[in-house]
């Protein structure tokens, strides 16, 4: 059985990509001098919010996730930040690796509300790997899994991530919005002669009358659409 072991060299935002993505520079060490043919590799990134200290600005924004600071105790846990995949190629004894880590600023995501709270500082990674091997075996060939136990861990400075999300979404965020509520808003949007979906925004929040009229998290007035 082949030993492995797997260390992170370096996380940095990636300037050319299609989607917003980081990308790990991931080390693969085997020790017994094996011939590794290739290895299908997976990876499950967790956040583990634990492992570091939080100035007062950012216990306030992540009180939505972990609740008041007097619970964090029970509810400051790791989670999952992301799944991703490569395939390493053949090497003997040790070869380096691109991992790509895809990103979103979607703020239903967990992860991305965690990063959006931090001011600075690191974020403290763990990743798991797991995958299939392709080794020379006594009959040429050989198949085999990556052990159970390897992983890595890696603090990621803050403003990586954020020198990511403001090359592809330069000062704007992201919500997600049920299909009714955005309607509504855009006849909203119609009715008012706005131009632009901030306007649209600021008009909503600059009316306070309309608080009341919301109806299980749609925008509707008396009619099914915003007056």
């Amino acid at each position: 059985m082949s030993n492995y072991a797997f260390s992170l060299l370096d996380v940095f935002a990636e300037p050319y990509a299609v989607a917003p993505q980081l990308t790990a520079r991931l080390r693969v060490q085997e020790f017994t001098g094996q011939l590794i043919h290739a290895i299908a590799l997976r990876c499950q990134v967790r956040i583990e919010p634990q492992r570091r200290r939080y100035d007062e600005a950012e216990q306030d924004g992540l009180r939505g996730l972990f609740g008041e600071r007097d619970r964090w105790m029970d509810t400051l846990k790791p989670f999952l930040w992301m799944q991703c995949n490569t395939t390493v190629q053949g090497f003997v004894d040790a070869t380096e690796v691109d991992l790509v880590l895809p990103c979103t600023y979607d703020f239903d995501v967990v992860g991305s509300r965690y990063l959006h709270a931090l001011d600075a500082g690191t974020v403290p990674l763990t990743l798991l790997f797991s995958g299939t091997v392709f080794t020379r075996g006594s009959n040429g060939f050989g198949v085999e899994q990556v052990p159970w136990d390897c992983e890595a861990r890696y603090d990621l400075p803050v403003p990586v991530w954020r020198q990511m999300i403001e090359s592809y979404f330069p000062n704007t965020g992201w919500l997600r919005l049920d299909r009714d509520v955005l309607r509504s808003l855009a006849d909203y949007r119609a009715r008012q002669g706005l131009t632009t979906w901030d306007e649209t925004i600021q008009s909503l929040l600059a009316g306070p009358a309309l608080a009341g009229r919301l109806d299980r998290g749609k925008l509707t007035g008396h009619d099914g659409v915003l007056p």
